[in-house]
């Protein structure tokens, strides 16, 4: 058995030896050996086979002794450990049997020293240990080798020699170190000591990179050693005042980069520590911070804390430098040798931009940077011409791939780029290199076409954009003065978009200043020199003073600017200094400008309106001032401007439209004012030449390349009709959508800037755009008002230059067809051309109205009027002689100047000779033309107007459509529609009905001038001043009105009687009659005025005195109605003063011109032909004013018109009255030839001129009558009495006021506002009620035939002496019926005129029922508000009492002489307040009786008739104490409505 199982381990123990042959483990081997001793050890298996065993198997491998002796070795200590002794007794006996095979060397080596003595084959096992310990000792502990140098001095003077030999040669690092190690060996060398001394000669021969670094690697085991050693080195230096050497970090450095040591490893032995790096940043931004508090703000230190600085100061002085920082040495070792990646890993470690903070750092950057980007500048950013620095790269091949293509820019070099930050600045040649780089990458970027390719250039656009936001503008700033970079770096952005450009200057300003402390400083900095030169700029030291901006400007001109503008905003005197100072500037500067001046206009912070919110802040206003001068003069991008304008008419905001007006004005030449003089409207008509010589106020020259930048701008971004469109629509939105919580003032003036804006951008476009381009970018007429919803007058305003640039060219298109035709030929040619191109717009025009609009008016009409303008009517050879005679006078007096020099004066006269050569050119072109347009014109006309419509609705279109909505679109405009007008009367144009047009406009302009804005009332006066020259001429001569309206079809009237149904006859207004319509026309004017100018409205008031300033020259011209103004435009003066001071300014400056006008009135009977007091009764229908329908006319009140015409009361007591027929008492009326209107009051020439016979009589007889009669005294006394009571009166009312308590005062004054309105409405009718019953009652006594005629002429109105003496006499004589001037024709509607002449008793019996009523209402009235005035009764009866002796006196001089009137210059009464017709003329003595009879029935009955007036009516005395009551009324109520006016002044 025991041989089996000895040969089956032997067989086990051979095959696992082969398996390790193999491959197999050795492990495998010690386990069966471990395995096979346990069982001889547990006594399974006999010592002596297991012994034999082993024996046999030592064979079987070399190393077989060693592995039994550590199986021996186990089993040896886990014998030891057992309890069972024979088990160790068994071990014993088996180790003691194998010592023949295995050596006593190796088992004393591995067991116990115990299990060797029980082994024999050592003697005491405490000997033994002793001996282990004295070996160990000796070995380890026992200096064998030498440290220092000078210990073994010749090894190591061997050692250096060897490492500082001369390399050049065959000498590898290999040799060296074989040399190395012998001398080591040799001299017993300490191989750490031997490393340093390498590292210390590699720092003092530091080019030898490549030997030391291989002999390092091959001689070094460790990397931790190397470490500890370099940092030990480091250490050494860390001491105060000591400087760490550069080779040291040149070493480190070169191993980090070679992998033989850890950045981790030696971070730890460098100084500063991270938190001293972190505390002495934040240091350093808190200084920042409080140098620029300081230099903001103003500080007066006192000398304690002087001194306590100064202290401070020396106590930092002595406190010794601390160490080196030596981690920012490292990092640029790391940078010179090109170690990107450690250095990144350093620079992380710090806070942003710490490192390169430091000059050193920055430069080491900067020039790892050079390196990077050599190739591809080489390639793609160096110029043509230049040569270039050359840049040797790196011979470490680890450092970052240069550049080939901006692809590999992405790689390391932004990276690098972002690191380096602001600190830029230190290298201007790479921020050049790398500016060229961006330029090279737009224009390649503007061509690059594909998806794939687009994604790579957008990523690297980015990049770019980045670049320039973190590094260059940053950078610019903290250099000095460096005017190329800044030109070069805007050879860079303007390749941007401005919004990308706008977005990097806002980082700029708002962000960047603050991010880094060297940039805190900078701004405030700039602040403080912005702020001193400011403070010295003057217009005289502008050169200086520009010096300075633009040195400042080079590297901040967003802080530069940011300060300027805030100062021109509050200081408007400072926009033309610094735009001269401006000229320094860089490109980039002024684009910087532009930026800054648009983020001004938007801040939000900022109120665009005043606090008053009526008017535009005066920020705004210099800004927009500002832009215009520094637009035109320098050569800065408008597209960002004109986009925000655009933005903010899109945002529905107008407010920004001053700035556009104030460009174009200023770039373009192009001035929008309502107040031109007339020679400059006059030139406007001209070609553009003229307009620029002679259509502006300034003379600005030089505009030609102005006007090109902001063509091409507005064309390249597609603005010019967007602007236009959004201009339009704007107009309306001010109105409807922005007017809810604006003052109505506020809104007019945004109104009118919208408007004048849009029409100075129409104008620039249509002068400077060509052809092509105005046709391209301006739709159809049907387009734009329909789809794009622009007003008529607008979108033919934008349509206008397209027609006309259509026109001629198609009419250059046809003279080139055939060349050498006759005048005539060309005539026909301009015709068909006109056709061509207004065929189509006549049809397009269809839809912008109703189709029954074109029933009365032809759309071939509606267009012509819409498409001419004044260039096309006429020529003004007078404004083209005026400018030619101008530059004739600058000739002479360039040659007459001797101090100009001889080749400036040649300059000179070139210019001006040039200048009349195409004045003179241009005039001919123009007459030419004009010729043209009439002779189209003329063929036209025929097909203007509908011949089925009656005139009337043509006219009404015609107003309504065409003249009304241009005539307020522009100055010119305005003169266009007066001059259009007389053309189509001169055209003889059918159906049209001139007389009935002049009518219209001139009849009804209260409401109009009402709806007006101010610069609108400027236009409209304008357009009515043409339209009174053109009639005052016509009225002044009749040579003139034969030849020019005599036979004219718009001139032609019907005459017919007013008792007759038929017989209508078509007949030419004559010159009398027309002179009477012209008066009928002043008339009207003046009463629409002085209703504006009593209705204590804002807006009625300034439009009416706008209107009356520009019509001054022809109106008014009749003296009473001159006087009637000037005493409403003197109240307005007085009222105005303290309330409202614009409008105070605007009536006295009408008020002073009036007076200077008055020279030239002429009395009413020379201004046309006044007829004596008719022998017969008018009908009411024909003495009533114009526009009437044949009702009572109603009385002019004291709060309108404040004039009368009275009755001729003055007449000869002989005259008489004399009965005659119904065909005789009616009068003629003049209606025009279509039945619409009727001139009233018309005689037969045969009447005329007996009544101006009789006229000249009765003048003459006045004449000789003296001056100094009685009647004069009693005016005297009168007028003495009438102040008294004036003064007493107003007195009297004030202590009323005074004694009454608020709640009473409040209730009698609402009380007295409904009686006057309640009375003013019975006034309207102008029927007294009293006196009504009693002229029917006298009527109905006397016969029909009998009646007394009642006198026709009237009195002309005249302005009010005193305003209670009028109410007094206007008490006294309650008139009939309301009339206009004497002798007045009205053009009338057909639908107004009377078929039949009525009745005077029926048209009396209406009058009365309305009369009846009307005192039925009042006398109610009187009862309901008897309780209120109780206590006001004494007082009323003590003023009847004054009133009645005062009334006494003036009846005895009521029949004053007509004489005296004259002589005053007036033909009316001053005391008259309303118009009355003329009464039947009684006798002096019959007067005298009546007024005796009624004063002596004062106190009777109160039935009974206390007085007679002229025409026979009586008044009783109940109706007098009313009348006067009344009176006191409107004395108290005048007061009232003047406080109601002040507090609804206050409320708007």
């Amino acid at each position: 058995m025991y041989i089996d199982v000895y040969a089956y381990i032997v067989q086990l123990c051979k095959r696992l030896t082969e398996k390790i042959d193999h491959g197999c483990q050795i492990k495998d081997v010690q386990a069966a050996l471990y395995e096979l001793c346990w069982q001889g050890v547990q006594g399974n298996l006999k010592l002596d086979l297991v012994a034999s065993v082993l024996g046999e198997m030592m064979e079987l491998r070399d190393d077989m002794p060693s592995i039994l002796a550590d199986v021996f070795s186990v089993l040896d200590l886990e014998t030891v450990a057992l309890e069972e002794k024979h088990k160790r007794d068994h071990y014993i006996q088996l180790v003691g049997a194998c010592l023949i095979f295995v050596p006593d060397a190796i088992l004393k080596e591995r067991l116990d020293p115990e299990t060797l003595e029980s082994l024999g084959l050592i003697k005491q096992a405490h000997q033994f240990n002793q001996k282990i310990v004295k070996i160990k000792t000796k070995l380890f502990y026992k200096q064998q080798k030498f440290n220092l140098l000078r210990e073994e001095n010749e090894g190591y003077a061997k050692l250096i020699t060897e490492l500082g030999q001369d390399l050049s040669g065959n000498i590898t690092s290999h040799i060296v170190l074989e040399s190395i190690k012998s001398l080591i060996g040799c001299f017993n060398l300490d191989p750490n000591r031997v490393l340093d001394i390498i590292l210390e000669v590699y720092e003092s021969r530091s080019d030898q990179d490549d030997f030391f670094l291989s002999l390092i690697k091959s001689y070094m085991c460790e990397a931790l050693t190397l470490c500890h050693i370099l940092g030990f080195k480091f250490k050494f230096y860390q001491e105060p005042n000591e400087e760490t050497p550069k080779s040291l970090y040149h070493i480190a450095a070169a191993l980090l980069h070679h992998n033989l040591i850890e950045l981790e490893d030696l971070y730890v032995h460098l100084l500063p520590l991270d938190s001293a790096i972190v505390e002495e940043h934040k240091l350093v931004i808190s200084e920042a911070k409080q140098i620029a508090r300081k230099l903001v703000m103003v500080v007066v230190p006192s000398d304690k804390s002087e001194d306590k600085e100064k202290e401070k100061e020396k106590e930092e002085e002595k406190i010794a430098q601390p160490p080196d920082n030596q981690k920012l040495g490292l990092l640029e070792a790391l940078l010179g040798i090109g170690d990107w990646h450690h250095a990144q890993s350093i620079m992380d470690q710090m806070p942003s931009f710490y490192a390169t903070s430091h000059k050193f750092i920055a430069l080491a950057l900067c020039q790892l940077l050079h390196l990077t980007v050599e190739p591809l500048y080489r390639t793609a950013g160096l110029p043509k011409g230049a040569r270039g620095c050359v840049m040797h790269p790196l011979k470490n091949k680890r450092a970052p791939k240069p550049a080939e293509s901006f692809e590999d820019l992405r790689r390391e070099t932004f990276s690098m780029l972002g690191y380096l930050g602001p600190h830029l600045a230190h290298d201007p040649i790479l921020f050049a290199k790398i500016v060229r780089l961006g330029k090279a990458f737009m224009k390649e970027y503007q061509c690059s076409e594909g998806l794939d390719i687009k994604d790579t250039m957008e990523t690297l656009l980015s990049c770019f954009l980045s670049i320039a936001d973190q590094v260059l503008l940053p950078s610019l700033s903290l250099m000095e003065c460096n005017a190329c970079m800044s030109e070069e770096l805007w050879g860079f952005f303007k390749l941007f978009p401005y919004h990308h450009r706008y977005r990097l200057y806002g980082q700029w300003k708002n962000e960047t200043y603050s991010s880094h402390p060297l940039l805190v400083k900078v701004k405030a900095q700039t602040v403080e020199g912005a702020r001193y030169i400011m403070k010295r700029l003057t217009k005289e030291n502008v050169k200086q003073s520009g010096r300075q901006i633009g040195k400042l400007s080079h590297s901040n001109p967003t802080i530069l600017f940011d300060y300027m503008l805030s100062q021109i905003q509050w200081y408007d005197n400072l926009i033309g200094p610094v735009v001269d100072s401006l000229k320094y500037l860089t490109s980039l500067n002024y684009d910087v400008l532009a930026y800054c001046i648009i983020e001004a206009l938007a801040n939000p912070e900022k109120e665009k309106m005043k606090h008053d919110d009526t008017t535009i802040s005066s920020w705004l206003q210099s800004l927009a001032s500002l832009c215009g001068a520094v637009f035109r003069k320098y050569p800065i991008e408008l597209a960002g401007l004109l986009q925000y304008v655009t933005n903010q008419l899109k945002a529905g905001k107008s407010f920004d439209l001053l700035i556009l007006k104030e460009v174009v004005q200023k770039m373009a030449g192009i001035e929008v004012t309502d107040e031109m003089t007339s020679e400059q409207l006059e030139a406007m008509t001209g070609g553009e030449q003229l307009k620029a010589e002679g259509g502006y106020f300034g003379q600005i020259r030089n505009t030609k390349k102005s006007s090109q930048r902001l063509k091409d701008v507005l064309l390249d971004h597609e603005l010019a009709l967007p602007l236009c469109v959004l201009m339009v629509q704007q107009r309306n939105g001010v109105v409807f959508l922005e007017s809810g919580d604006k003052d109505l003032k506020l809104v007019g003036h945004l109104y009118d800037q919208c408007h004048d804006t849009l029409v100075q951008f129409g104008g620039f476009l249509a002068s400077n755009l060509s052809t092509e381009d105005y046709i391209k970018r301006v739709p159809a007429i049907d387009v734009l008002c329909n789809q794009f919803h622009t007003p008529h007058d607008a979108a033919f305003f934008l349509s206008r230059p397209m027609y006309a640039h259509q026109i001629s060219s198609k009419y250059d298109e046809l003279k080139k067809a055939e060349k050498g035709s006759r005048q005539q030929q060309k005539v026909q040619k301009y015709v068909a051309a006109c056709e061509q191109v207004m065929t189509p717009v006549h049809e397009a025009v269809m839809s912008l109205h109703p189709a029954r609009v074109w029933e009365d008016l032809r759309p071939q009409f509606y267009a012509t009027f819409w498409s001419l303008t004044m260039y096309d009517l006429a020529v003004p050879h007078a404004a083209y002689e005026r400018e030619v005679n101008k530059l004739k006078a600058q000739i002479k007096a360039i040659d007459e100047n001797p101090e100009i020099p001889m080749n400036k004066k040649k300059k000179e006269k070139e210019r001006c000779t040039a200048l009349q050569e195409k004045l003179q050119e241009e005039e001919k072109k123009q007459q030419e033309h004009v010729q043209r347009v009439l002779h189209r014109l003329k063929l036209e006309k025929d097909k203007w107007l509908m011949t089925k419509s009656t005139k009337n609705e043509t006219i009404t279109k015609f107003l309504q459509l065409c003249l009304f909505p241009r005539c307020i679109f522009s100055s010119i405009d305005a003169v266009y529609c007066a001059r259009f007008v007389e053309l189509v009367h001169q055209q003889m144009t059918p159906n049209f009905c001139t007389l009935l047009c002049y009518d219209r406009v001139f009849s009804a302009i209260i409401y109009t001038v009402a709806s007006c804005t101010e610069n609108e009332s400027h236009r409209y006066g304008r357009f009515l001043c043409c339209m009174l020259e053109t009639v005052t001429r016509w009225h002044s001569d009749r040579a003139v009105y034969e030849k020019e309206c005599g036979n004219y079809p718009g001139f032609l009237t019907i005459l017919r009687a007013s008792g007759f149904d038929g017989g209508q006859q078509a007949n030419p207004l004559d010159y009398e009659n027309f002179r009477h319509v012209v008066h009928k026309w002043h008339y009207m004017l003046t009463k629409a005025s002085v209703h504006c100018l009593e209705t204590g409205d804002y807006t009625h008031i300034r439009n009416i005195l706008i209107v009356l300033i520009k019509i001054l020259p022809c109106y008014p011209k009749v003296l009473n109605l001159g006087q009637a103004l000037e005493y409403r435009v003197h109240k307005i003066c007085v009222k105005e003063k303290e309330k409202r001071p614009d409008l105070y300014a605007l009536a006295m400056g009408y008020s002073g011109r009036l007076k200077s006008q008055k020279v030239r009135m002429v009395p009413e009977n020379e201004f046309h032909h006044k007829e004596p007091p008719a022998r017969n009764v008018t009908p009411a229908s024909q003495q009533n004013g114009p526009g009437t329908t044949g009702k009572p006319a109603t009385a002019m009140m004291k709060g309108e018109d404040g004039f009368s015409e009275d009755g001729d009361r003055g007449k000869d007591k002989s005259q008489t009255t004399k009965p005659v027929n119904k065909a005789n008492t009616a009068a003629a009326k003049v209606t025009t030839s279509n039945g619409n209107g009727a001139l009233n009051s018309i005689k037969t020439i045969k009447e005329r001129d007996d009544k101006e016979k009789s006229g000249k009589d009765k003048k003459e007889k006045k004449e000789k009558t003296p001056g100094t009669t009685p009647e004069t005294k009693a005016e005297a006394r009168r007028e003495k009495l009438r102040e008294e009571r004036a003064g007493k009166d107003e007195r009297a009312v004030r202590e009323g006021k005074e004694k009454t308590p608020k709640a009473d005062r409040d209730k009698v004054k609402a009380e007295e506002k409904n009686k006057d309105d309640k009375t003013k409405a019975g006034n309207g009718e102008s029927v007294e009620p009293s006196r009504e019953r009693d002229a029917i009652k006298e009527s109905k006594s006397k016969e029909k035939g009998d009646r007394s005629a009642v006198a026709g002429c009237r009195k002309s109105p005249v302005p009010r002496s005193d305003v209670a003496d009028t109410e007094r006499d206007h008490k006294r004589r309650k008139l009939d019926s309301h009339s206009s001037p004497s002798h007045s024709s009205s053009v009338k509607d057909n639908s107004n005129d009377p078929k039949e002449s009525a009745s005077k008793h029926h048209l009396n019996y209406n009058s009365v029922a309305r009369s009846k009523s009307r005192e039925r209402e009042l006398e109610k009235n009187e009862l309901e508000n008897a309780v209120g005035r109780c206590k006001e009764k004494k007082e009323e009866k003590e003023r009847k009492e004054r009133k009645r002796d005062v009334g006494v006196g003036e009846r005895e001089v009521s029949l004053e002489p007509k004489r005296r009137k004259d002589e005053n210059g007036t033909n009316s009464s001053k005391n008259s307040q309303c118009e009355s017709p003329c009464d039947s003329p009684l006798s002096v003595e019959k007067e005298k009786s009546k007024r005796s009879k009624s004063s002596s029935k004062e106190k009777g009955d109160s039935a009974k008739p206390e007085r007679t007036s002229t025409g026979g009516k009586k008044e009783s005395r109940h109706d007098k104490d009313k009348s006067e009551k009344k009176e006191k009324r409107d004395s108290s109520g005048g007061k009232e409505e003047k406080k109601h006016h002040k507090s609804s002044d206050k409320h708007r």
